[in-house]
Order: structure tokens, then C-alpha cells, then sequence
């Protein structure tokens, strides 16, 4: 479970290596007189920022994704001990009754046999 968030936290490698390639790109800008190389070396610079931002935007939204389906899961599991604590102590009301006990006031015996009660 919480290997899971720790393989997405592996994401912080990509972006450093996307970071310094950035930042020795813009580097070599400083270096550079020509216009158009220096416009080229920008717009790959920012390219680079973009990726790292995908990457690490994604490696957010796995881990809340993940959070999230953990969380999801866990409810379920709980819910499913829950109604099979409820069916071994027997005390769900309404599932098991005999045909010759007498009903009482607010409920009716339905057409399965099965008691139906009445909403107030």
C-alpha cells in the first residue's frame, strides 16, 4: 500500500533531469548572439518546463487517485465485515421468520412469505 505512493514520488527524477537540461539550455543562451538561435533556445527551455509540469502534474494525480481508491476499498472491506458479523450473530431483522408467528401492528405477510413493514 504504501510502496504504491512511493513508486509515483519516482517521478521527481524525470523532472530533474528536465530541469538541468532547462537550465544549461538557458545557459548556453546567455553565450549565444544570434537571435534566432536565442528565440529557439527559449522555446525549448519552455518545452522543457512544460514536460516537467506534465510529469509532475500526473504524479500528483496518481497518488490522489490512488488515496482515493484505497479509501474506497477500505469502506467496502468494512462494509463487508460488517454484514457478515450481522449474518453469523443471526440479528438481521426481517430476513428469517417462521410462517405460524403472529404478525404485529404496522406489518403485513407479503406474497413471498417474507414480512413487510410498513414506513412511518
Amino acid at each position: 500500500m504504501c510502496m504504491l505512493r512511493l513508486a509515483h514520488l519516482m517521478a521527481i527524477v524525470p523532472i530533474a533531469v528536465l530541469l538541468t537540461v532547462s537550465f544549461f539550455v538557458l545557459f548556453t543562451l546567455r553565450k549565444i548572439e544570434e537571435k534566432g538561435l536565442k528565440a529557439f533556445g527559449y522555446v525549448v527551455a519552455g518545452f522543457l518546463w512544460l514536460a516537467a509540469l506534465v510529469v509532475f502534474s500526473g504524479a500528483v494525480y496518481k497518488i490522489a487517485q490512488g488515496s482515493a481508491a484505497m479509501k474506497g476499498m477500505m469502506q467496502q472491506k468494512m462494509k463487508m465485515d460488517c454484514m457478515s458479523q450481522m449474518m453469523q450473530k443471526g440479528n438481521s431483522p426481517g430476513m428469517i421468520m417462521p410462517a405460524n408467528v403472529p404478525l404485529t401492528k404496522g406489518q403485513k405477510r407479503g406474497a413471498n412469505k417474507g414480512v413487510v413493514f410498513k414506513a412511518e
